[in-house]
């Protein structure tokens, strides 16, 4: 467990998954070799060109609420367009439940973006019909992503069958729970938690900022997908809808994590899942936290 003030942060484990190193166009190996010392094993396998990917939520408690970051892939999803997440059948509410935590006892669900390995628990199957998993968690998504992955309404061109995750993870949620759309931008959105706009690898994609007793958190969600980006900045992953303003928002997240020391949580580091950024000659440097979540 790591704590920000009054902040409990756990890591709730989905799945780790193996990605090839095809995730970057621009891959270079060579760039290995200054933080292999840390970076393979943990991270990386140079044997077989592969990257630990973990997916999973961050669960965040201050006493009065219980918070869940993300929901993963989710079970028994049909996902023909995304074979790593088709048909799972995974105790994720099991490891839950280790932290002692019920579906019914999960206040908010904070949604950083909508892709499909983030809003998978929104939903579980009961009697054939999607329901949502947390029925007293108010659900918050930013009013970017909701326009741009609704087949009703943004998302003219986006698959309406049942396979594609809006119509199974967040329909569900807009039409049967609390559900309330942000900017993506708000200050103090609750005591100690803000939002932070970080577009690029999704349109409406934002961070969440945990500040107490001087101390910050930042859930950074998919501006980097594996700490070998904080040394080269440049790199947007294939899944990063918009590249360029990717790489514009990483840059800014770098600097303000280094000028501020805050921890990062990214949604898919493997080795200690979370870290700190530090400034290294013109560029910067990646120390992982010492305390796993």
């Amino acid at each position: 467990m790591i704590r920000i003030g009054r902040f409990e942060i756990e890591r709730v484990e989905e799945i780790v998954l193996r990605e090839p190193k095809a995730l970057y166009k621009d891959w270079d190996e060579a760039r290995v070799a200054p933080i292999a010392d840390w970076f393979v094993g943990d991270y990386y396998d140079p044997q077989d060109g592969t990257f630990a990917t973990s997916i999973h939520s961050w669960l965040v408690r201050d006493g009065d609420r219980t918070i869940l970051i993300d929901t993963g892939g989710g079970n028994g999803k049909p996902r023909p367009a995304s074979p790593r997440f088709d048909g799972l059948d995974l105790p994720f509410l099991e490891r839950l439940a280790e932290k002692g935590v019920r579906p019914e006892d999960v206040d908010l669900v904070l949604l950083t973006h909508l892709h499909v390995d983030h809003v998978g628990w929104n939903t579980r199957l009961d009697n054939g019909d999607w329901v949502p998993t947390f029925p007293n968690a108010t659900y918050v998504m930013t009013e970017i992503e909701r326009e741009w992955r609704d087949p009703e309404r943004g998302a003219k061109g986006k698959p309406a069958e049942p396979t594609y995750p809006f119509v199974d993870s967040v329909k569900p949620v807009l039409d049967h729970a609390t559900v309330e759309i942000v900017r993506g931008d708000e200050i103090d959105y609750l005591p100690g938690i803000s939002f932070v706009p970080v577009p690029g690898h999704a349109p409406g994609m934002m961070a969440v900022r945990l500040q107490d007793a001087g101390e910050e958190a930042l859930f950074i969600a998919d501006v980097m997908h594996q700490p070998i980006q904080v040394y080269n900045p440049g790199w947007s992953s294939k899944y990063c809808e918009d590249p360029d303003l990717a790489t514009e928002t990483r840059a800014k997240i770098l600097a303000h994590a280094a000028d501020t020391g805050c921890l990062i949580l990214p949604a898919h580091f493997g080795g200690t899942h979370c870290g700190y950024v530090r400034r290294d000659g013109d560029g910067y440097a990646y120390e992982p936290s010492r305390v796993a979540p």
